[in-house]
């Protein structure tokens, strides 16, 4: 698997996000995944946001 791949495998996103999710709802200690999940979601929404800015700007220019 290629670097950058196999690093996302190994700390994707996904078992974070749902297991902050789950402990919330079931009203269990969160711990530590929480942190891990928002700086995913900060992460994305700042990445999203750049695209979307320099299309918007491309497009625009």
């Amino acid at each position: 698997m290629p670097g950058p791949v196999r690093w996302f495998a190994e700390n994707q996103p996904v078992t974070s996000i749902v297991n902050t999710i789950r402990d919330i709802l079931a009203q269990q200690p969160v711990g530590t995944d929480i942190w891990i999940a928002l700086a995913w979601c900060i992460g994305t929404l700042v990445l999203a946001y750049l695209f979307a800015m320099a299309i918007y700007r491309r497009q625009t220019g």
